[in-house]
C-alpha cells in the first residue's frame, strides 16, 4: 500500500457562500474577461473530460472524471491559460501606456504594435511548464522573454522553453530561489514579471494567471453530465495558484453545496499541509526536489492563501513513487478504460485519490463511498518525453496509439 499522510484544515468555511477576499481576487467578471481573450487565440479548443468508469468500479466509487490538459494549445499542459493570458494583459497595458490604444490580441499577433512590443521583456521563474507558457505567449504577442530555472529542471524542459525563443538562465537552488532571482533581475532591468506565485507585494500578474487557470474548471463544470455534481475534487497544490483557481470556480458554481476539496503534494515539500494545519503560511526548506517537479515548492502563494485557507478541506502528502504509479496506471489502463498520457506533475490528484481509496480509515474520514463522484485534473501530458518514457516504460506516442485503438474498438 502506498505511503501517504492525511490531514484536515480546521480553518475551512463550511457551507458558506463564495465571497470576501476570494471574490475580490477571482470572480465572474474576471473569468468572463479571461475567457473572451483566451478563446480568441489561434488553436483554442476545450480539452477533453475523460470518464474512467472501470477505475471507478475498481476503487468503489460512482464515477471518476479526468480533465486531460495534455493537448492545451499544443504545449502539453494547462499553463498557457494562466501564463500566456497574464503576458497578453501586461503587454497590452504597456502598449496602451505608450500609445493610448489598448490593442486586441489579433492586433498584437498581427504585429501592428511590433515596434513597441519588441522593446518589452517579460520574465518568469519556472520548473518547466509555466516558463514554456510565458515564452509561448511572449513570442505570440511579439515581446522578448527571459526565463529563470533552478538546477533541478531537466535539460529537456529547458530546451522546450528555449524553443519558443526565450533566453533561459539556470540558477543554483530551488524553485523559490529562481522566483527571487527573476524578481531581482526584473527590478534592475525594467522587465515585467509574469509570476504564478506571490509574496503579497505583487498582485496583478499572478492574479491574472490564476484567473486564466479558472477557465479549466469552468470547462469541466460545463462538460460534466447534468445529473452529476462532483463530491470530491483532488487538486495537486504546488504554490497553490491552480488549486485556488479551481477551488474558487467550484465554490462559485455550487455554492454551499460545493464538493470537498483535497490538496495533494509531495511529502518533502508539503507546504500547504504544514500551513493549513497551523493556520498561517509555513516555509518548507531543505531538499524539496521531487519527481513532481511542478509541485516542488516550499512557499505558498499569498494570493492563493485566502482561497485555500477557507476552501481546502483536506491535505494529502504522497511519495514520488505514487505519482509514477499513477502515470503507469493511466497509460496501461489495466481495468479497461481508455489509455491516457499524463506527466509526473499532472497526476498528483489521481495519486492522492488512489492512496486514500485503498485505506478504509481515510475513505471514512473523507466520506468516499459508492455514491462518490471524483473529479481530477490531469494538468500535464508528456511535457518531458524522455522522462515520460523512463517512468512509464514506453513512449507517449505508443500510449496515444493505444488510445486510438481503444476508440476504434469502442465504435
Amino acid at each position: 500500500m502506498t505511503w501517504f499522510s492525511l490531514a484536515f484544515n480546521s480553518n475551512v468555511l463550511d457551507a458558506c457562500p463564495y465571497g470576501g477576499e476570494a471574490a475580490d481576487l477571482l470572480n465572474p467578471e474576471g473569468l468572463s474577461k479571461a475567457k473572451k481573450e483566451i478563446t480568441s487565440w489561434p488553436g483554442f479548443a476545450p480539452t477533453c473530460l475523460i470518464a474512467l468508469p472501470k477505475l471507478a468500479e475498481k476503487t468503489g466509487v460512482a464515477s471518476i472524471f479526468y480533465k486531460d490538459e495534455g493537448s492545451r494549445f499544443g504545449l502539453g499542459s494547462f499553463k498557457p491559460l494562466g501564463g500566456a493570458y497574464a503576458v497578453s494583459v501586461a503587454i497590452a497595458k504597456e502598449v496602451e501606456r505608450q500609445s493610448g490604444i489598448y490593442p486586441t490580441s489579433s492586433q498584437l499577433i498581427g504585429g501592428e504594435f511590433r515596434k513597441t512590443t519588441e522593446q518589452i521583456t517579460v520574465c518568469a521563474a519556472t520548473d518547466g511548464n509555466h516558463g514554456r507558457a510565458v515564452a509561448w505567449g511572449a513570442r505570440m504577442f511579439g515581446a522578448c522573454c527571459v526565463i529563470f530555472i533552478n538546477e533541478a529542471v531537466t535539460k529537456g524542459r529547458e530546451n522546450a522553453i528555449a524553443s519558443y525563443g526565450a533566453h533561459v538562465e539556470r540558477i543554483a537552488g530551488s524553485y523559490d530561489d529562481a522566483v527571487r532571482a527573476a524578481q531581482e533581475r526584473a527590478d534592475q532591468e525594467g522587465w515585467f514579471v509574469i509570476a504564478d506565485t506571490s509574496d503579497g507585494s505583487i498582485i496583478e500578474a499572478p492574479r491574472n494567471v490564476m484567473q486564466g487557470y479558472a477557465l479549466m474548471a469552468d470547462e469541466a463544470i460545463q462538460q460534466l453530465p447534468s445529473s452529476i455534481g462532483p463530491s470530491h475534487v483532488f487538486l495537486q497544490a504546488g504554490v497553490g495558484g491552480m488549486a485556488a483557481a479551481n477551488c474558487a470556480q467550484f465554490w462559485q458554481a455550487y455554492g454551499a453545496d460545493r464538493p470537498m476539496i483535497i490538496l495533494v503534494e509531495p511529502k518533502q515539500c508539503a507546504s500547504w499541509d504544514a500551513s493549513l494545519q497551523v493556520g498561517q503560511p509555513v516555509e518548507i526548506t531543505g531538499d524539496i526536489d521531487s519527481v513532481m517537479a511542478g509541485l516542488s515548492c516550499g512557499e505558498v502563494s499569498m494570493l492563493a492563501w485566502p482561497i485555500l485557507r477557507d476552501c481546502a478541506d483536506a491535505m494529502i502528502a504522497i511519495e514520488d513513487e505514487a505519482a509514477i504509479a499513477a502515470m503507469q496506471l493511466l497509460a496501461d489502463a489495466p481495468y479497461g478504460d481508455i489509455p491516457v498520457v499524463a506527466g509526473e506533475s499532472g497526476v498528483g490528484g489521481l495519486a492522492g485519490f488512489l492512496a486514500v481509496a485503498q485505506d478504509d480509515e481515510a475513505r471514512h474520514k473523507l466520506g468516499i463511498n459508492s455514491d462518490s463522484h471524483i473529479m481530477l485534473f490531469g494538468t500535464e501530458g508528456d511535457t518531458d518525453p524522455v522522462a515520460y518514457q523512463q517512468y512509464v516504460g514506453r513512449s507517449a506516442d505508443e500510449v496515444r496509439h493505444a488510445a486510438l485503438d481503444f476508440n476504434e474498438d469502442s465504435k
